[in-house]
Order: structure tokens, then sequence, then C-alpha cells
């Protein structure tokens, strides 16, 4: 049977196998690629980051002792270290509530997902679709 190109369908469905291997074996490398760029960029920044984050947390905790003792200078009586305790404790977790409910937002925005490679796929697949009917 040939077709309207003059070419056997047996030839076309096998020319179409081959484009479509050579097709996904590009786009699967796109992901890979683009998948290993920010597996490397987490890494590279990882072992600073921790530094940062425990030479923050020591300076924190230093803050937090000066804090307390300021407010306890500042409230009398003989509760005066449970209750600048109580009103860190509660400046804090309200700071910190607001502050996750920030970055969480930014995380939902952003995302992880690989964009691009998703955005180019979809389009590879209307254009092989559109590819198909006129193939066949």
């Amino acid at each position: 049977m040939i077709n309207g190109n003059h070419k056997p369908v047996q030839e076309v469905v096998t020319d179409l196998k081959e484009e479509l291997k050579e097709f996904l074996n590009t786009r699967f490398a796109m992901l890979r690629a683009e998948m290993t760029e920010k597996i490397n960029n987490i890494g590279m920044v990882a072992p600073v980051l921790l530094i940062g984050v425990g030479l923050l947390l020591t300076a924190w905790f230093t803050l937090t002792g000066l804090a307390i003792l300021l407010i306890a200078h500042l409230v009398p009586g003989p509760w005066a270290y449970v209750i600048s305790f109580a009103i860190v404790t509660v400046a804090y977790g309200a700071i910190g509530a607001a502050s996750a409910m920030y970055a969480w937002g930014k995380l939902k925005h952003t995302g992880v997902k690989p964009e691009r490679t998703i955005r180019i796929l979809e389009q590879d697949r209307v254009w092989l679709q559109a590819e198909a009917k006129t193939q066949l």
C-alpha cells in the first residue's frame, strides 16, 4: 500500500518510529541536563549554607540571652526570668510563623519542576500530533 507521498506505509511507520526514538532521547537528555544543573547548584551552595546557618544560630542564641536578661532586669519580682522567657518565646513564635508562611508561599510559587523542559515537551507533543496527522 502506498500513501500520498509515494512511500510504503511500512517505511513511513519505520521512519516515524526512528524519529520518535531520536526525539525522546533528545528530550530526556534535556531533562537530565536541566536536573543535573539544579542538583549541582544545590550541591555547591549547601556547605556554605550550613556554615552560615550555624553562625546565625550562635548569634541568635546570644541575642536571645541578651533579650531575656534585659527584659528580666526591667520586670520586678521573683518571676522576672519566667516572664521574660515567655515574652521572648511569644515574639519569636510570631516572627517565625510569619517568616514560615512567607517562605512557603514563595516555594509554592516558584516550585522545583523543570518548567522549561515541560513547556518544550508540550510544544513537541502538539507538533508531533500535527505531523502524525499529515503523514498518515
